[in-house]
């Protein structure tokens, strides 16, 4: 038996050199190929779903950045809108004030005027009938001889009239 040396090359050798530079070279020229471009459209795919997710995001930054400001003018009318109904309620509650201040000082001096003609009217009709008083006893006492007594029941009859005149207009009913 020939002792066999591993550092000299024998025919198994070199056909499995051949043979794995043959699977080599197919590997190289079919099945690399092949590998390649389904690693380069899964790496553009890749970049593709990336960019589109940097949109998105861009995209949504700014739909927030815009929401933002919608809200804030939206706040800023309520603001306004707020300060508005405020100013205007003041203004109602003034107006009104005002109102109703002019409508008390009509009623009260319309209130006035009546008193004032209401006590003209009855300090006309008691002169009235005082002055019909004094005439009806000035007849009585010039149309009879008196005395002191009969003078003196005249004045206390004149007296008397004059007061029940003066009783029956305030017990009277005012129109």
């Amino acid at each position: 038996m020939i002792a066999s040396n591993f550092l000299i090359p024998n025919g198994t050798l070199i056909v499995e050199i051949v043979a794995f530079l043959i699977v080599l070279y197919v590997l190289g020229k079919v099945v690399l190929p092949v590998v390649n471009r389904a690693i380069e459209e899964r790496q553009e795919q890749i970049r593709s779903a990336l960019e589109q997710a940097d949109a998105a995001r861009a995209e949504a930054d700014e739909s927030k950045a815009q929401r933002q400001v919608v809200l804030e003018e939206a706040r800023q009318q309520a603001r306004d809108i707020v300060a508005q109904a405020n100013t205007t309620a003041e203004r109602v509650r003034t107006e009104s004030h005002v109102r109703a201040q002019q409508e008390y000082e009509r009623l009260v001096a319309s209130a006035d005027a009546e008193i004032s003609l209401a006590r003209q009217r009855a300090v006309d009709e008691v002169s009235a009938q005082l002055g019909t008083l004094v005439l009806s006893v000035a007849r009585q006492v010039i149309g009879r001889e008196v005395d002191a007594a009969t003078h003196r029941a005249l004045i206390d009859e004149a007296v008397a009239a004059l007061r029940a005149s003066v009783a029956s207009p305030a017990s009277r009913p005012q129109a």
